[in-house]
């Protein structure tokens, strides 16, 4: 790769640094002969633009299982139902040369439990450049849609903006934070290309990705934690099933939820609701060890320790679980530290 890209700097200095003029008075013969050569190097690069600028191609699109896999190990902590989730569901999806509809999939939970975290992940280990890709797109409710009365302008841009995007690359990844603070009635524009249709006025989104991120259903899914914890019961026993069916019905009733009585979830176009567990003491400690690994530092418990008791927990009396998640760890380490 790297001689390749030499070769093509030298090109291109030859070509644009003002060299002709300097050549100008050589013999047509020569010149003739200086320009079947330069042909012959063109063709046989002619895929050399891929190599510099983002394409909707393999080069820059492909799917790692492996790396997400071990993201998803070493990186989320205290969410063993997400976890397993989102590697089946992605690497099932991405392996599919010939999916009946997009990939939807909505994540729940309280703040600071991994859910934009997650988002991140998986467009690390699909696009070369990440959440920097120019083919995912991240729409946040109070700062694209704040204002309801333009609840129709943002039905039709919002249109506009998904077509656009997908008639550039079929393998494009939308999304949808906030959506607990979105309008209802607004994600009902998107329906259609949600659904299982082969093509849309010529345009195929079946093979997009489609993430909603919401803190509603944010309480069911802790008071089905907290059950288990005061039963005694490990949170690795809770299981997709003890929350799915409550988890959607409770964000599909909510009428201060973009969901509420949203067709998506009524016509079954959200493959998983998944559920984020509110975080306890020992996941802020691996929340804490983990930012200092990111940042150069030797992780030490010591420090860990004393982060994830700075941080606010509930049930008051019982100090289970973290209410911000780890949201504020990486200003609580530089206090610390």
């Amino acid at each position: 790769m790297k001689s390749r890209k030499q070769h093509v700097l030298l090109l291109w200095m030859l070509v644009c640094s003002g060299m002709t003029e300097a050549i100008e008075p050589i013999s047509t013969t020569i010149a003739v002969g200086m320009a079947a050569a330069l042909t012959g190097f063109l063709a046989s690069y002619q895929n050399i633009l891929y190599y510099f600028h983002e394409c909707c191609r393999p080069e820059w699109i492909s799917f790692n299982k492996t790396g997400l896999k071990t993201d998803l190990d070493d990186k989320l902590f205290g969410q063993h139902i997400a976890s397993r989730i989102i590697l089946k569901a992605v690497s099932g999806f991405m392996s599919n040369d010939n999916p009946k509809k997009p990939l939807v999939l909505s994540l729940h939970g309280w703040t600071g439990t991994g859910k934009n975290f997650v988002s991140k992940l998986i467009a690390d280990n699909i696009y070369r450049e990440g959440m920097d890709s120019n083919f995912v797109h991240v729409f946040t409710s109070t700062l694209h849609f704040p204002h309801p009365s333009q609840n129709a302008t943002y039905k039709s841009q919002l249109q506009q903006w998904i077509k656009g995007n997908v008639t550039s690359c079929e393998r494009s990844m939308f999304i949808f934070d906030e959506m607990d603070k979105m309008h209802p009635g607004l994600i009902d524009s998107i329906k259609p290309y949600l659904d299982y249709y082969d093509k849309l006025d010529g345009v195929s989104y079946r093979k997009s990705i489609f993430i909603f991120l919401s803190n509603a259903g944010g309480e069911r899914i802790v008071e089905t934690a907290l059950d288990f914890w005061k039963g005694g019961r490990d949170r690795e026993e809770i299981e997709l099933r003890d929350l799915e069916m409550s988890l959607s019905l409770s964000v599909f009733n909510n009428n201060q939820s973009g969901f509420f009585h949203t067709s998506l979830i009524d016509k079954n176009l959200v493959d998983f609701f998944v559920p984020f567990l509110p975080l306890e003491y020992q996941h802020i400690v691996q929340c804490a060890m983990a930012e200092m690994k990111d940042r150069g530092f030797d992780p030490d418990r010591d420090v860990a320790d004393k982060v994830a008791r700075d941080v606010v927990y509930f049930p008051k009396s019982e100090r289970v679980f973290s209410v911000k998640g780890c949201k504020t760890i990486a200003s609580k380490l530089d206090y610390f530290t």
